[in-house]
């Protein structure tokens, strides 16, 4: 098996793994760090069904909810028609119904890391701000997202990762298609169905996994520094 340079079938699969990965993240953040929120604060009935239905993707088979998505976002499906005949956005078989898959399976990863953060921060902090007058969003705001910044951080750099290594929903959604929707994952995949492709199914292995590991190294550094944030008020 011979090692050759990274080829620019290659290097497009690599932009486009770290594209879809970005904007799985950076779409998807807002909604986890509301839920995060609303799971680490709430009292109310259908809680846990919320957290369930959070950490469904974690459980079910990639393909099922790749399938799901097909069926809900596809040009027929109810959403998909809705939003391309709405505002002529397109979701299956493109680079964007990658992003969006990946968001979904990298969804409950965040949400877990930022809610984990704000379990973590003294209350007594929340309530020394609302006794002064400042209101719910406010002390959301200014003293919640402060305090749990480095969870949030945390938790975007693993659904980052996980992002970047998703294939069956992706596939299944958004198909194998070179310079559109071929992530990294889905490159190795066509390489091991090649032959002689090893060489350049090794290549991007290693990719993945310099990435991957990047981001998980910065997620701990993260969870660390939110874990001895949290105990300076205790």
């Amino acid at each position: 098996m011979s090692f050759d340079a990274i080829t620019p079938a290659e290097i497009v699969a690599i932009k486009l793994s770290l594209r879809v990965a970005t904007v799985a993240v950076l779409a998807s953040l807002p909604v986890g760090v509301l839920v995060a929120y609303v799971l680490s604060r709430g009292t109310f009935k259908g809680k846990v069904v919320l957290d369930g239905l959070v950490h469904m993707p974690l459980v079910l088979p990639p393909v099922v909810t790749g399938y799901v998505l097909l069926i809900l976002f596809g040009r027929r499906g109810p959403l998909g028609a809705f939003l391309e005949q709405t505002f002529g956005i397109v979701l299956s078989f493109r680079w964007t119904g990658a992003a969006l898959a990946a968001a979904v399976m990298s969804f409950p990863l965040m949400v877990r890391a930022i809610r984990l953060a704000m379990d973590s921060i003294d209350r007594r902090s929340e309530e020394a701000a609302a006794t002064l007058g400042a209101s719910p969003l406010w002390v959301f705001v200014t003293v919640t997202l402060p305090l749990a910044w480095p969870g949030i951080v945390a938790g975007m750099m693993l659904a980052f990762a996980k992002a970047l290594g998703e294939f069956g929903a992706t596939i299944t959604f958004v198909s194998n298609i070179p310079g559109e929707t071929q992530t990294i994952p889905a490159a190795i995949y066509t390489y091991t169905q090649t032959p002689g492709g090893d060489a350049g199914a090794l290549r991007l292995s290693l990719v993945a996994v310099a990435i991957s590991l990047g981001a998980l190294m910065a997620s701990e550094l993260m969870i660390r520094r939110s874990g001895q944030r949290g105990t300076r008020f205790e």
